[in-house]
């Protein structure tokens, strides 16, 4: 039994041409394109050889096809930065996750998706973010958890591979099942604002254009700066011409970057040109540019895949279990999942929201 197209994602997700992977596994590049091709199997040693070099087991290339992650489906930030090589990499390390969740799913009941889709331009980042607001009941407060909030809402996040940290986070949908990939090296205040970027494209692009181009990237981050800054909320916070100090003062209440929230405020006419950029000179001077000093907000992590992975713990099922059931080493299966599943979760300082889908194993 070999699988083609899992010949072609192992070799994209290690980032090989086929002379890299022919001269690491002693295979020629004419042999591994006819395998690609479906032309001819490779023999059982040729396959291990194979196996080796791409650091995969051998039961990776005689499973099912992965499901694809499509390159027109999904946002990338700075797309012109970013070459080939890393995108296909982080397409198949997202094929890949998708794999996890499709074993996951025939074992847990997991919550379904409910995330609306709105139609732009009829409906603005802003109105689009108020709307999904109402339908998920928060109202005007502080976004609670991220991560909890949208995994409660059916959406499957995983981390990326450390290789594919240059990336900031992106997002698709495969059939109805929606994905947000992350990258957990960031502060938590910009990791929350990289999920809600995310939920952006999700709703505003998923049914109804390509969602990558600047136009969505601003799109996106408008709704990210509403979704977590409601206009309301803010404008109780009476932060007209707000020195640096008050936005310091406020940003604690909504969990966000010190220059997301002054951003916000200038978008909301709250502060002129010039003290807007009076007040991101003064906070480059502070640091806020690269970093949130002195911030007490945890990193966001997945309360689902901890209740998940201690479920199957529970069963006696070890990580090198799990990861021989997905056809991967237990390291590829930890960068996946435990970046975001800690032994306790903390979740930004605010309670998670009630009425949370339940998790069920399926008998």
């Amino acid at each position: 039994m070999f699988t083609p197209e899992r010949l072609v994602l192992a070799r994209k997700r290690r980032r090989m041409t086929l002379a890299a992977l022919a001269q690491a596994a002693g295979v020629s590049a004419q042999s591994i394109n006819a395998f690609e091709k479906h032309r001819k199997p490779p023999a059982a040693e040729t396959l291990s050889s194979l196996a080796r070099a791409l650091d995969y087991p051998v039961s990776f290339f005689q499973a099912a096809p992965a499901p694809a992650i499509l390159r027109g489906a999904v946002s990338f930030r700075a797309p012109s930065k970013m070459s080939a090589v890393e995108r296909d990499s982080a397409l198949c390390a997202g094929s890949i996750a998708a794999t996890i969740n499709s074993w996951l799913e025939d074992r847990f009941d997991l919550p379904r998706p409910n995330v609306p889709s709105y139609t732009y331009p009829d409906v603005t980042p802003e109105q689009a973010a108020e709307q999904l607001r109402a339908h998920w009941g928060l109202g005007e407060a502080p976004a609670p958890n991220m991560v909890h909030l949208l995994e409660a809402n059916g959406v499957r996040l995983f981390s990326l591979p450390p290789d594919c940290l240059e990336i900031d986070a992106f997002s698709t949908t495969k059939k109805g099942t929606p994905y947000v990939f992350l990258n957990t090296r960031k502060t938590a205040e910009r990791g929350r604002f990289d999920v809600a970027h995310e939920l952006g494209h999700l709703v505003l692009h998923n049914d109804h254009r390509e969602p990558y181009g600047p136009d969505p990237e601003a799109e996106a981050n408008a709704f990210a700066s509403a979704f977590l800054m409601p206009k309301a909320g803010i404008l109780a916070q009476q932060l007209h011409n707000a020195s640096t100090e008050r936005i310091l003062q406020a940003k604690r209440r909504w969990d966000v970057s010190a220059m997301a929230l002054t951003y916000r405020l200038f978008r909301m006419q709250l502060l002129s040109e010039w003290r807007f950029n009076q007040a991101n000179k003064h906070l480059a001077q502070l640091g806020y540019r690269t970093g949130e000093p002195g911030s007490k907000v945890s990193r966001e992590s997945s309360q689902l895949l901890s209740k998940v992975f201690d479920a199957l713990r529970s069963e006696g099922l070890t990580t090198a279990d799990i990861a021989a059931e997905v056809h991967v080493h237990p390291d590829e299966l930890t960068h996946y999942v435990f970046g975001l599943a800690p032994a306790q979760v903390k979740g930004g300082g605010h309670t998670t929201p009630p009425a949370r889908p339940g998790l069920h194993l399926v008998s």
